[in-house]
């Protein structure tokens, strides 16, 4: 990899955004800061003196290019993903450059996959979407889970957080999903999606020890029913939320989470468990870590690595389970995360 290579990171002063560029200059990179509020960049830069600032809109195509110009990729942190992904992706293809986002909103990376699929073939250029702690992380664990199984009946992915400040991103996020979905909710059954009315069930999922068994959310759809599906033959993709993160996410009153050690990371604790069924038979992969917003930045930044040095499988829009290897990808991540195969 080129030492240096700049990368505009759009929603720069987000709480995601500030460990993307964190993330990006420990590994070697020049972020460029970009964003909606030129105030909050001026902010932002304060603290990373000499880094390029660019104000720019996404009702202003030329504000974009201007962002973009220069940029080996483009990192897309600010959300509503609705509202943002499609002209900063479009902005990418006019610039040439990769484009990876951290969308969690499943309407929006739908959308990604069904608009930009054939121009970003087309153009030979990269497009990942949900590149982050859900969609990208669980469609990387049940890829490795899978192995060399072409097609699975079930993929379960179980979401074992000790806890959920979500942000004021994630809130405005889950807001415009509800809104595109008139209230409804979201599973993906029989191999396809399908919106329902009805409550969530509750059941007990048996996570790895030390958590052991816990009452989780069944069908607490995220950006993985998108992802997995994208390129895996599998029927039924379902995830779960240990309940306690579920209730305080939905509660107008939980904080937006608060740093508790120099990297700026949350007290907030991890476990994701992933089994895939096939016939008779089962294969798991267990995930543990901190704070699901900090891992975000080395999965986008491992992403960006390996994109821009030519480690894909694809170009187009792709998934992160189809574009990389999964398996190598996650033990990349070993100062993050621990990783572990079950059989």
């Amino acid at each position: 990899m080129e030492s240096g290579q700049a990368v505009t990171v759009f929603g720069a002063y987000g709480h995601t955004g500030r460990f993307v560029v964190a993330e990006l200059l420990e590994r070697g990179f020049t972020p460029i800061l970009s964003g909606r509020d030129a105030e909050k960049l001026k902010e932002l830069a304060a603290s990373w003196p000499g880094l390029d600032v660019r104000p720019a809109t996404v009702d202003d195509p030329a504000s974009l290019d201007r962002a973009l110009t220069g940029a080996a990729a483009v990192v897309n942190c600010a959300g509503p993903f609705a509202t943002t992904a499609g002209p900063v992706i479009e902005a990418a293809l006019r610039a040439g450059i990769p484009y990876v986002d951290v969308a969690a909103e499943i309407e929006a990376n739908l959308d990604t996959f069904a608009h930009f699929a054939e121009p970003a073939e087309a153009a030979e250029t990269v497009i990942v979407p949900a590149m982050a702690f859900y969609g990208g992380f669980g469609d990387l664990l049940v890829t490795a889970a899978m192995g060399e199984w072409t097609a699975a009946d079930e993929a379960h992915i179980a979401y074992g957080l000790s806890g959920w400040h979500p942000t004021a991103g994630t809130r405005a996020a889950g807001a415009v999903s509800r809104e595109r979905r008139g209230g409804r909710r979201v599973r993906y059954t029989e191999g396809r999606l399908e919106y329902v009315e009805d409550a969530l069930p509750t059941l007990e999922w048996p996570f790895p020890e030390p958590m052991g068994p816990r009452a989780v959310l069944g069908e607490f759809s995220m950006a993985d029913v998108v992802t997995v599906p994208s390129h895996l033959a599998v029927s039924e993709v379902r995830t779960y939320m240990t309940v306690e993160a579920a209730g305080e996410l939905a509660a107008a009153d939980t904080p937006s989470p608060s740093p508790v050690d120099e990297r700026g990371r949350s007290g907030q604790t991890f476990l994701v468990d992933v089994v895939v069924r096939s016939g008779g038979a089962e294969r798991r992969a267990v995930a543990r870590g901190q704070d699901i917003y900090a891992v975000t930045a080395p999965l986008v930044v491992e992403a960006l690595e390996r994109i821009l040095t030519g480690r894909t499988r694809t170009v187009g829009v792709a998934s992160a389970g189809e574009i990389f290897d999964a398996r190598d990808f996650l033990r990349a991540l070993s100062p993050h995360i621990s990783f572990e195969l079950r059989r």
